[in-house]
């Protein structure tokens, strides 16, 4: 696959990011997401136009034969655990495991009164999976026939609904958690660990031969793009009081003061 074309991308990036300087952070905010939000978009067009077009080609059977045992195609590179992590870093990214972690998160936020909040995860989420779906639909390309798939597979293959999926979520909690503390390493934390737990998942599938590299590469792109979409409308949602990143006081919590 060729290098992708992200020039108009990167002019919109380096805008953003020079403007932050004179900016103050919450003010840079929702300029530097929504640079990152066309870049990301910028990058799911042009890897899906290669992708049409056959010439990812060379790139993905490189890739996912070079992860392969030459002579028993079944079996993955590494020692036999290795194949059981990737299963188990693969299931961080089904829809079930996902559905849980979004179905505790909102209960979690309506529980602390935090409604906007919830809101915002749902529709995230929500959001993304319909996405996901239309674009299988429309793209409708075959899962890779080169190696046995260690994982079982039921939709197609483009873009990975799991590389996708874990972005969505994953970076919207992350941005989420990192919203409402104020310490930078601990923002830094979140935002650090939701990246790499969906660099790992997208990374699984291509070791279990389920997924094209490019499919990965995609749904990070177009789960990124989605999930700073809805942070930039969370961002200025937040602005007008409308998405809350403390909790109300409880009732009663200021009686018997003063």
């Amino acid at each position: 696959m060729g290098p992708v074309k992200v020039r108009g991308g990167e002019r919109w990036f380096a805008l953003a990011t020079g403007l932050s300087g004179r900016l103050g952070l919450t003010e840079a905010a929702p300029l530097v997401t929504l640079s990152l939000v066309g870049l990301l978009g910028w990058g799911f067009i042009e890897i899906a136009g290669e992708v049409t077009e056959g010439s990812t080609l060379t790139f993905d059977r490189k890739l996912l034969l070079g992860l392969r045992n030459p002579s028993n195609l079944a079996d993955p590179i590494g020692p036999g655990w290795l194949e059981e992590v990737g299963r188990d870093l693969t299931g961080l990214g089904g829809h079930a495991i996902l559905g849980l972690i979004t179905l505790a998160t909102i209960s979690y936020l309506l529980m602390t009164r935090r409604r906007g909040a919830a809101l915002l995860v749902l529709a995230s989420v929500g959001g993304g999976m319909i996405v996901s779906t239309l674009l299988k639909f429309g793209f409708e390309r075959a899962r890779p026939d080169l190696v046995p798939h260690g994982a079982q597979v039921y939709t197609a293959s483009f873009p990975s609904g799991h590389a996708m999926l874990s972005a969505v979520v994953y970076l919207t909690l992350g941005a989420l958690l990192a919203r409402i503390h104020k310490p930078r390493r601990v923002k830094l934390f979140f935002i650090g660990f939701a990246i790499v737990l969906t660099v790992m998942v997208g990374c699984s599938r291509v070791y279990l031969g389920v997924h094209w590299p490019s499919d990965v590469l995609a749904g990070w792109c177009v789960g990124g793009a989605w999930a700073g979409l809805c942070w930039y409308v969370a961002l200025l949602l937040q602005r007008r009081g409308q998405v809350e990143t403390k909790a109300p006081p409880a009732p009663g919590a200021d009686v018997g003061k003063g």
